[in-house]
């Protein structure tokens, strides 16, 4: 998919490409992800490597289910997850190279760097 904007659709067409990138945009989705890039994994083996409630890792394997990017293998009891496309890993390899391009500044970004996260963070505890 090549994206472009046109004075004709504005940011409709930006939509598939916001919300894949939203789904990529959790931190735990992110790490979920680049575990899968070694092999097929099970929701308790996520659970038990990433320190995770198994409700959680579902939840975000769901996610990512439905959003195309992984999909499931039932063997028995239970279910292996996978990427579906191994054009992810080259995305996420290029956005490391952006990443150590930029240095600090995405993560100092005050709508959605660290402190902002953090922020929000604080304020979730304080309810």
């Amino acid at each position: 998919m090549t994206i472009e904007i046109s004075p004709l659709d504005g940011c409709k067409r930006l939509d598939p490409a916001a919300a894949l990138f939203h789904s990529l945009g959790d931190p735990a989705r992110l790490a979920i992800v680049k575990r899968m890039a070694h092999g097929e994994v099970r929701v308790s083996q996520l659970t038990s490597e990433l320190g995770l409630a198994q409700s959680t890792v579902s939840t975000h394997v769901a996610c990512l289910r439905d959003c195309g990017l992984v999909e499931g293998r039932a063997e028995g009891r239970s279910v292996y997850y996978s990427l579906t496309r191994p054009e992810l890993m080259d995305m996420l390899a290029q956005a490391e190279v952006l990443l150590a391009a930029t240095g600090n500044a995405v993560s100092l970004c005050p709508t959605y760097g660290t402190a902002a996260r953090e922020k929000e963070t604080a304020q979730e505890s304080a309810r």
